[in-house]
């Protein structure tokens, strides 16, 4: 029963397999929410994905019989590597059959690419930045994921374990409930925090008119603001540009808060979207025939789940309430669209600032995730 791993070529149908494996291997789970196979395989094209100016990457695929029973890609960010001083390889997009032989023969194939390399470590699940996904679930798999997170069955961290994997950094996250109104709390901050220091709230109705007044500031803002988190890639222009086009057209501009200063000057940015989970579910990872009718419907209809993918604010104006300003003109948002529940997504477990941001709302923490880190 051997186990053969190949290095794949980046072309389009050798990806298409490579990302399909990992919405095949999850056929029936209630709790997996498959990507847009179409993302996934531009995001690993370095034809197409930016982040290959600043970074290597091989996808391998584990087959036995014929059949494959495992995927993997390794990674190499320079950008990340010049700034910790160590030569550090990532893994991510694994996946694989409950099965050791599989299980060591794909990771060996990984790390033996990192070590010609040069690599003295290996970290993950990690993409090419923080715009992918990352962490695997050692919490919480019978909760329903989000189209920003990983789901993995829950014998993929006792592999992990066994291969002598430790853990690196624990990512949290909460479901909470949308209050009936703004709590009282956060009122009176947003008071205080707007009149002293002369910030404002920006609403769009126009994609091209946020695109052409502060699309690119959106994300230099959340470089400034993420820049000492974790393994944190900051974004490059070209990087900017490519998720500009790829997400600011799907969002649903109520859901979205651009915070300035008397000069007009981005401050703090806050987005959110309708839940796509079961959006995603019901299309598999597909746009055609009928997935980007699903996805639509989820994007402009109703939905009783909110994602709240990112708040970023700048460091000179962190831990000064603005959060509190954001959440005062999200939450009517939130209230008209008939939204019952938030989604926080992955939030750093030793993060007690962004953590603070949720004690006036109902909520439990329902998921945990994991990088892991080896020595090579």
């Amino acid at each position: 029963m051997s186990v053969t791993v190949i290095p794949i070529l980046p072309s389009k149908s050798n990806l298409k397999k490579y990302v399909q494996f990992g919405t095949d291997l999850y056929k029936g789970n209630d709790c997996f929410v498959p990507p847009l196979v179409m993302d996934d395989i531009n995001t690993l094209s370095p034809d197409r994905n930016p982040a290959f100016e600043h970074c290597q990457a091989q996808c391998f695929l584990a087959y036995r019989h014929g059949q494959i029973v495992g995927r993997i890609t390794a990674i190499i960010n320079d950008l990340v590597n010049a700034k910790s001083g160590v030569r550090s390889m990532r893994f991510g997009w694994v996946d694989f059959i409950d099965d050791d032989e599989v299980v060591d023969a794909l990771f060996r194939a990984a790390t033996d690419w990192g070590r010609e390399r040069g690599c003295v470590e290996i970290i993950g699940p990690m993409g090419f930045s923080d715009m992918d996904h990352e962490g695997m679930l050692i919490e919480g798999f019978d909760e329903m994921g989000t189209m920003a997170t990983i789901y993995n069955y829950p014998y993929y961290p006792r592999h992990m374990e066994r291969m002598g994997f430790k853990k690196e950094v624990d990512w949290v996250e909460y479901r909470m409930k949308v209050p009936e109104a703004v709590p009282e709390k956060y009122l009176r901050i947003a008071d205080i925090v707007r009149r002293k220091y002369e910030l404002r709230v920006i609403k769009y109705t126009s994609r091209k008119k946020i695109k052409e007044e502060y699309g690119h500031a959106l994300f230099e803002v959340i470089n400034e603001a993420y820049a000492d988190l974790y393994g944190y890639s900051p974004l490059s222009p070209r990087q900017i540009d490519y998720y500009i086009d790829e997400y600011l057209g799907i969002l649903r501009l109520e859901d979205v808060c651009v915070v300035v200063d008397k000069n007009d000057r981005l401050v703090a940015v806050g987005i959110s979207m309708p839940s796509l989970s079961k959006a995603l579910r019901r299309c598999d990872g597909k746009m055609l025939p009928f997935g980007w009718f699903y996805l639509w419907q989820a994007i402009r209809g109703k939905s009783d789940v909110v994602d709240l993918l990112l708040v970023a604010v700048k460091p000179e104006y962190q831990s000064k309430g603005v959060n509190a300003l954001i959440f005062c003109d999200l939450i009517p948002q939130y209230i008209a669209n008939g939204y019952r529940y938030a989604e926080s997504n992955l939030e750093l477990e030793g993060n007690a600032s962004v953590q603070k941001q949720w004690e006036y709302f109902e909520r439990r923490q329902h998921r945990r995730r994991r990088a892991y880190r080896k020595p090579l």
